[in-house]
């Protein structure tokens, strides 16, 4: 099996932490969500992954640094890591037809956009899997449509009318991924483009008319990483739900002094907490100091200084200086608010 990763993009909608960290890389409840999100698609998968291809943009933003977290990533789990670039971006198939040399085999397809928790398995002699989540409004996703058989014949884009409640979330599965290759080298010959772009979709739709068979999978959670206040929301509930599991969360060599801890809450190594409360569902990252402040529902970077503060809903990045008596904060890395 392998994973096929499109991480290309910017992130613009969690800018200004974005600006010095890719997106997937952006850590919540405790580890980026990249990580978790391979990690859940490893034990999905149930079996050995051969190989990560990762799908990148250029060198000036996607650096050796960048790369270098990849290697370590992928061998985490025993794999391979290959890195691709999109250099244009150009849509969703493109990024995945940029691995070209790699879609053979077994496969899944990730966008690591988002987080997941999933409690059944797949149908792996179908030829496709999509998974979905149930959501309350269809209209503003794009959902699959199903046939008495259970089996996915249409993908709709953000539906005017019921097609179903099935949204798709950016996880696939091929029994041969050479056949999506093949299809998506087709839409590109063919010059099928939505907004300047070239889309998985089209592909997707024609290995579809072709009498591919696809079925759903479905996710019990899907949680948006996309920009700041969907990333602390979801910092929130996985959270919750590392409480429930029972993960440690807090390292055994934070410096605790005459402050309080209220659960659910993560806190990195090296981290020094001074006459404080902290909690809940608080997420604090390496080395960072909090002193005399009361942190809720919040992410802090690592190397972060925060004193004489009440913060609520924020979200600061690295190496901030933040020392005054603002209520809700959104600032990047090597910020500093004094």
């Amino acid at each position: 099996m392998k994973l096929i990763i499109p991480m290309a993009g910017r992130g613009s909608r969690l800018r200004p932490h974005t600006l010095t960290t890719a997106k997937p890389l952006i850590k919540v409840a405790g580890n980026s969500i990249l990580l978790q999100l391979v990690k859940d698609a490893v034990k999905l998968a149930d079996e050995q992954i051969e190989e990560m291809a990762f799908i990148v943009g250029d060198e000036s933003f996607f650096g050796e640094e960048i790369i270098s977290e990849l290697n370590v990533l992928a061998a985490e789990f025993g794999s391979k890591a290959t890195i691709y670039r999109q250099r244009i971006p150009m849509g969703t198939g493109h990024a995945i037809m940029c691995a070209e040399e790699s879609l053979n085999g077994k496969a899944m397809v990730i966008y690591p956009d988002t987080l997941i928790r999933f409690n059944e398995s797949f149908d792996k002699s179908a030829d496709a899997v999509i998974w979905t989540k149930e959501v309350e409004n269809p209209e503003a996703y794009g959902v699959i449509k199903l046939n008495d058989k259970g089996n996915i014949i249409d993908l709709v884009e953000k539906p005017q009318s019921l097609i179903s409640n099935l949204a798709v979330i950016g996880l696939y599965y091929f029994k041969e991924i050479s056949q999506l290759k093949d299809q998506l080298q087709n839409v590109i010959d063919e010059k099928i483009i939505h907004s300047g772009e070239y889309q998985i979709n089209d592909g997707l739709l024609k290995m579809i008319k072709n009498g591919r068979v696809f079925k759903a999978g479905k996710v019990s959670e899907w949680l948006d990483c996309g920009n700041v206040e969907s990333s602390i929301n979801s910092n929130k509930k996985m959270l919750d739900f590392h409480k429930i599991d029972k993960i440690p969360l807090v390292s055994s060599d934070v410096k605790l002094v005459n402050s309080k801890i209220i659960d659910p809450v993560y806190i990195d190594s090296g981290v020094v907490i001074e006459n404080s409360t902290i909690g809940p569902h608080v997420s604090i990252y390496k080395d960072s100091t909090i002193i005399n402040t009361s942190i809720q529902n919040s992410i802090v970077g690592s190397s972060s200084t925060i004193s004489d503060a009440n913060i609520i809903d924020s979200m600061i990045g690295n190496n901030c200086k933040y020392d005054g008596n603002y209520k809700s904060v959104n600032i990047g890395d090597y910020s500093e608010l004094i």
